[in-house]
């Protein structure tokens, strides 16, 4: 190979009302988005793949790598609807470091959650804790917690 991946830059979402996004991930994670930025034309399209896309686009970083949200004015796109284990879903993962407080916290901020934390009992990821709950759009999001003491 002549080239190197050298990290993940961004995870691009699309969503419904980027600025009801930005409240909702703001309010349940602290994050904070930047400059939103506007794309339209012959580009676009071609790069995307959607004729007659015109967008708003804006990352929010989370640690070193950022979410990327889309909103398209045009066209009007589908609601989501995949299930987990639909080829193409998709879901972020973000690392807390206490499980429980994180779900009462969330909870408490209006979170719907998919079910309870589970805690791994087994295997080479034991201790380790993981729930999901969903976001204004129904996108999945997973809460991840290592065993107290491990990073890995």
């Amino acid at each position: 190979m002549t080239f190197t991946v050298e990290g993940l830059h961004h995870i691009g979402i699309t969503v419904r009302d980027m600025r009801r996004s930005f409240e909702w991930y703001r309010r349940m994670f602290g994050l904070r988005p930047g400059p939103v930025n506007h794309n339209e034309g012959p580009e676009l399209e071609a790069g995307v793949e959607v004729h007659g896309a015109v967008l708003d686009y804006s990352m929010i970083d989370v640690g070193s790598t950022r979410i990327e949200f889309l909103e398209y004015s045009a066209p009007a796109g589908e609601d989501f609807a995949l299930r987990n284990c639909d080829v193409g879903a998709t879901h972020l993962c973000f690392e807390v470091d206490d499980m429980d407080a994180a779900y009462r916290d969330l909870t408490e901020r209006g979170a719907m959650f998919n079910a309870p934390p589970v805690a791994l009992t087994e295997g080479a990821l034991a201790g380790s804790q993981w729930a999901y709950l969903r976001d204004p759009d129904g996108l999945q999001i997973e809460l991840w917690q290592w065993p107290r003491g491990d990073a890995a």
